[in-house]
């Protein structure tokens, strides 16, 4: 017996290791997150009394005497525990759970972003109305108290864009454009994964997301519009000679691409491949030089030509990109 305590005290601690304020729909930042854990209580009261009450019927079921229920009572049990109730319980969800299914609405002075699904990364746009979009990737940054409007698409193949403690999935699907209308209520910094097999790197494809005030938000966001300012010649030069700018842009440096992820301000960023490893220099250094060790199937090429130096000045000058 005490065994079995044991047993099942370590998977409930397990379990519960799972809820955290990080990446949890049970613990939501945002408006549709909390409504969808406010359902799933409802749901999970409703079943643990469902549940509760067959086990009452069972054993009163087994405990009476032979031949007490005759034909007719027992029709008119299985009428009203199986089709009455069960029909009047299911309407009163339906009519309950409904307004929870309306769209939230998005109007044009409403921030849009529009996120790309990548093998095995994210490509992020910034679309504050009247103004040039602002370029970013792996991170995603929204005011609180505001409306969002996220744009959703898969450049390669089908991933899924989730939030947990925002709001649902969504997919991203090549050629078609998916709409999830958003609004955060609580600042902090939280995780969101792709929920879609995509490849090989599926399970390394996650990214931050950074809840901020409107006015810190709107602060960062003119910052992000300004060109880079680079500095370290000798990682310039590194990058400009190894042709990075080809896959890579930087605004004020080289053209946009549409290739790999925009590098303006990727100092700033907290983290590196698609929310994988920590923004340092020896990190960055041995990614560039071989990405498909962190990541298999990326489809960066490797630099195992440069050496430890070379590698060490270019991950210096990119993140000096701030």
């Amino acid at each position: 017996m005490r065994g079995k305590i044991s047993a099942i005290s370590i998977v409930t601690a397990g379990l519960l290791a799972g809820c955290n304020t990080h990446q949890s729909t049970l613990a939501p930042f945002g408006a549709d997150a909390a409504d969808i854990r406010h359902l799933f209580i409802i749901m999970l009261v409703g079943a643990v009394v469902i549940a509760g009450g067959v086990a009452l019927l069972m054993r009163h079921a087994v405990r009476a005497p032979e031949g007490s229920i005759d034909h007719r009572k027992g029709m008119r049990i299985v009428l009203w525990l199986g089709g009455i109730i069960p029909t009047v319980v299911l309407l009163g969800l339906l009519a309950y759970l409904l307004p929870y299914m309306r769209p939230r609405p998005a109007s044009p002075a409403d921030l849009t972003i529009a996120v790309d699904g990548e093998q095995f990364w994210w490509r992020v746009a910034y679309a504050p109305p009247g103004r040039p979009p602002v370029l970013s990737a792996n991170e995603i940054r929204i005011p609180t108290g505001r409306t969002v409007a996220f744009r959703l698409s898969g450049g390669d193949v089908v991933h899924s864009f989730w939030i947990p403690g925002l709001a649902g999935k969504m997919d991203m699907i090549p050629g078609r454009i998916n709409s999830l209308v958003v609004r955060a209520d609580k600042p902090g910094r939280y995780r969101g994964q792709c929920a879609e097999f995509c490849g090989l790197s599926h399970a390394l494809m996650a990214f931050d997301v950074i809840a901020m005030p409107p006015a810190a938000f709107d602060a960062w966001l003119a910052e992000q519009a300004r060109p880079a300012r680079p500095g370290d010649d000798a990682g310039a030069r590194l990058f400009a000679a190894n042709g990075c700018g080809g896959c890579h842009g930087i605004a004020g440096v080289t053209a946009p691409s549409r290739i790999g992820p925009d590098l303006t301000h990727f100092g700033s960023r907290r983290t590196l491949a698609a929310g994988i490893l920590p923004m340092t220099e020896a990190n960055v250094a041995a990614f560039i030089r071989h990405p498909e060790k962190t990541k298999p199937g990326v489809r960066m090429p490797s630099f195992p030509q440069l050496s430890d130096d070379e590698a060490i000045a270019l991950a210096r000058y990119l993140q000096g990109l701030k």
